[in-house]
């Protein structure tokens, strides 16, 4: 699932893009979450979710999408911004906070689907390498190299890492999708596990490096022994 921000005081236009948007998740079948803020300030305020593109106009009244973007850039380097804006005038100093293009309004079902395109592509190619979590005691930055597996807990999510365990409140559910693009194969219905951490695969339990086991539900063992023979082939 990708979370993709639209940020703009028009809020014509953001309906319009929100239905372009649409209309590429149903033509290619990609899951996209879309959220809303109607200027920067309610941008840097708002949601708290992991945003992996942010759709930015330049031109608002309450903070516009230039300080928004310096402001987003002092704590995220990775997010991919990608600048609307109906004067040519502001394109290059947008690209001083990195931002991945521009697109001139009025916009096109044809260019925004170029665009997303070229980005998804990027992104999958640059793999995510983290998640975001987020619990009673603040919010934890997870190294996936270091996350082993995750484990339904009472009605959160225990995160097992190198590094200890983290209580995250997202559903399962949510963060399998998050870490669908990963090395990551749930082999049960209360277990996440990282394929890199698997050592050996019993009748029904797996066993990781460190020695722990993990449970294998008899309907998912086939689809598990088939996703670590890929994962192991392609290491070798």
């Amino acid at each position: 699932m990708y979370n993709i921000a639209i940020c703009d005081d028009e809020q014509y236009f953001v309906t319009e893009l929100e239905e372009m948007i649409q209309r590429y998740v149903e033509e290619t079948r990609t899951k996209i979450r879309t959220i809303t803020f109607k200027n920067g300030q309610e941008l840097i305020d708002g949601d708290k979710m992991e945003l992996d593109l942010i759709f930015l106009d330049i031109r608002m009244d309450i903070m516009n999408g230039l300080e928004a973007a310096k402001r987003i850039r002092e704590k995220d380097e990775k997010v991919s911004i990608i600048f609307l804006t109906s004067l040519t005038k502001y394109v290059l100093a947008g690209y001083e906070y990195h931002a991945m293009n521009y697109i001139i309004k009025p916009i096109s079902y044809v260019r925004l689907k170029s665009e997303l395109d070229k980005w998804l592509s990027r992104y999958k190619r640059e793999d995510k390498k983290y998640i975001l979590v987020t619990n009673k005691d603040g919010q934890y930055r997870v190294d996936l190299n270091t996350l082993q597996y995750l484990e339904t807990y009472n009605r959160n999510v225990k995160l097992h890492t190198e590094n200890g365990e983290i209580i995250s409140y997202k559903k399962m559910r949510e963060l399998e999708e998050e870490l669908e693009h990963g090395n990551f194969l749930r082999c049960h219905s209360g277990y996440l596990v990282n394929l890199f951490f698997v050592k050996r695969v019993g009748k029904l339990e797996l066993e990781l490096t460190n020695g722990e086991r993990l449970p294998i539900s008899q309907p998912k063992r086939k689809i598990a022994m088939k996703r670590l023979a890929d994962y192991w082939g392609d290491r070798l």
